[in-house]
């Protein structure tokens, strides 16, 4: 089962565009995977894989393990079966469309590894329970996604922007569909549910595109999908775009969101069980 999209989101992606646009949040993932010890025989969990492109990169670090890539949109399934076909490893990875909030594992991963996922789940808690189960006894989580402080500049753009018409009435009732939680709580959360060893940070990763078109493009398929789903007419769409690209290129530096990376590390407990 995946999770059901509130009204104004959809859990949907243009997950081809994605994979072309996606390079900051592969940096990040790749940066992440660094900092994983691996034998590389481990059983890992890729909560929220997107269209394959890390996973990919961690088939090769566990030559005698196995993935178990996960993700809530059936179109970025579809985009990692479709990219990993190529793999010779490609076996070793299982695909499943499932809510990272709710999975339907229990005691099978050594380690869950996830970047820019984690934001998109609102119930941080019932998110970190479910990991939690999922881990074997002494397994780690390493995990970042974005926090506190993360694009306040374009969304209050984006802000200013619904606050008129056309857009006001429909953004009226619309609420952020992100979780952007700081550090302090996040580790708080984390050892609620029984984790040790919690290790939380934020850090600044701003990110410059090089003109108006690219911002476009990366904004569009990234950032403000939920916006674009909620204004639905296609025409209102490109107004709201075209208006939010044009404060974009007056910010200093122009062109660039505010991105910030919230890293976590966890392990549930060695000889725990539940």
């Amino acid at each position: 089962m995946t999770d059901v999209p509130r009204p104004g989101t959809d859990a949907e992606w243009d997950a081809e565009t994605y994979h072309r646009v996606s390079a900051p949040q592969t940096a990040w993932g790749r940066a992440v995977l660094d900092r994983i010890e691996l034998h590389g025989d481990e059983t890992i969990i890729d909560a929220g894989c997107g269209s394959g492109r890390l996973t990919s990169e961690i088939l090769g670090r566990v030559p005698h393990g196995r993935i178990i890539a996960v993700d809530s949109s059936s179109a970025m399934i579809e985009a990692a079966r479709r990219h990993l076909a190529g793999e010779p490893a490609a076996p070793r990875v299982w695909l499943i469309r499932a809510d990272v909030a709710s999975l339907p594992f229990q005691q099978i991963a050594h380690v869950i590894f996830s970047t820019a996922t984690f934001h998109w789940v609102l119930n941080h808690l019932a998110l970190f329970r479910s990991l939690f189960v999922a881990l074997r006894p002494g397994g780690r989580l390493v995990a970042q996604c974005g926090g506190g402080p993360n694009i306040e500049r374009v969304l209050a753009h984006a802000t200013s922007i619904t606050s008129r018409e056309p857009f006001a009435s429909v953004f009226r009732h619309w609420q952020r569909p992100w979780e952007f939680a700081d550090d302090t709580t996040t580790k708080s959360r984390l050892h609620q549910v029984g984790f040790v060893d919690v290790e939380t940070s934020l850090v600044p990763a701003p990110t410059s595109f090089a003109d108006a078109g690219q911002f476009r493009e990366f904004v569009k398929t990234v950032v403000v999908r939920p916006h674009l789903t909620a204004i639905g007419n296609p025409s209102d769409g490109d107004t709201f775009l075209q208006e939010l690209v044009s404060a974009a290129g007056s910010d200093d530096p122009p062109y660039t969101l505010d991105y910030w990376r919230l890293n976590i590390s966890a392990r549930r407990p060695a000889g725990q069980r539940r």
